[in-house]
């Protein structure tokens, strides 16, 4: 059986992680989904305003993540991880893009309200 003489604790990625970085990003994140919480909850933008202000401010949350705690930058030593998720962005776009719009298709095709139907919303409840 082999001992490992190396001290884990000396790992490169192990020496990029501090407290503080992580307060920080933990800190920026929780305000700025704050902020996307007030705007969703007091109305004050359009409501296609509001979806587009929360996705670029998830957008920002994604990106202080993942510079603070991943520590993805352009140094050498994380190109390859920065190569990764910059390939994967795109992906993931599309992929959320494409199901939003294939959901919004499925609603308007199967939550059809008849007529009748929209007549009969405004009436009150039948007694027993």
């Amino acid at each position: 059986m082999t001992g490992h003489t190396q001290n884990p604790l000396k790992h490169p990625e192990v020496q990029l992680a501090n407290g503080r970085a992580y307060l920080v990003s933990f800190i920026f994140s929780m305000l700025l989904m704050t902020v996307g919480l007030w705007l969703v909850v007091t109305h004050v933008m359009a409501p296609f305003g509001t979806v587009l202000v929360t996705s670029l401010l998830a957008g920002v949350v994604v990106i202080i993540q993942g510079y603070f705690i991943l520590h993805m930058d352009i140094s050498h030593a994380q190109m390859w991880h920065t190569v990764a998720m910059v390939l994967f962005l795109p992906l993931f776009v599309v992929t959320i893009g494409l199901t939003a719009w294939m959901f919004h298709g499925l609603y308007q095709r199967t939550m059809i309200m008849p007529p009748a139907a929209s007549s009969m919303a405004h009436m009150p409840p039948m007694s027993h």
